[in-house]
């Protein structure tokens, strides 16, 4: 069977949300992460069950939405692959990051839409989305 934009694949399926979004760390890197997600970013650090904390990593939330820190050996930034994120004061939080160093890089390419990129501090992009 070939699957193409006229055939549906459905079977019963209903996703209703993103649980979390999980983004790898190299070890011993979740004080960075906090000073870039917590202090720059404004997000809270939630506590982790104990069995998962003794992996490292952090967990953080903003609203709705969450962020898994999750330790990886072999770490490497992903650079093309991205969580995309909506808000609401797009400009103040780019001016936020500018100002702690972490310049957004805007892109016009898809009409109507406003929204930047940006590298966390071990290299992930980011996307933020004018909601």
């Amino acid at each position: 069977m070939t699957v193409g934009p006229s055939t549906q694949c459905y079977a019963g399926l209903e996703l209703t949300t993103i649980d979390h979004v999980q983004l790898a760390i190299p070890p011993g890197s979740e004080d960075d992460c906090r000073r870039f997600y917590v202090n720059v970013l404004g997000l809270a650090e939630k506590p982790k069950p104990p069995v998962l904390a003794a992996r490292g990593g952090l967990w953080l939330t903003a609203g709705a939405v969450e962020i898994h820190l999750g330790v990886e050996r072999d770490f490497h930034p992903a650079k093309k692959a991205h969580p995309a994120f909506r808000v609401r004061n797009l400009d103040q939080l780019c001016a936020r990051l500018t100002e702690a160093g972490y310049p957004p890089v805007w892109d016009t390419e898809i009409p109507g839409v406003r929204r930047f990129y940006v590298s966390d501090n071990l290299g992930n992009r980011l996307e933020f989305i004018a909601e």
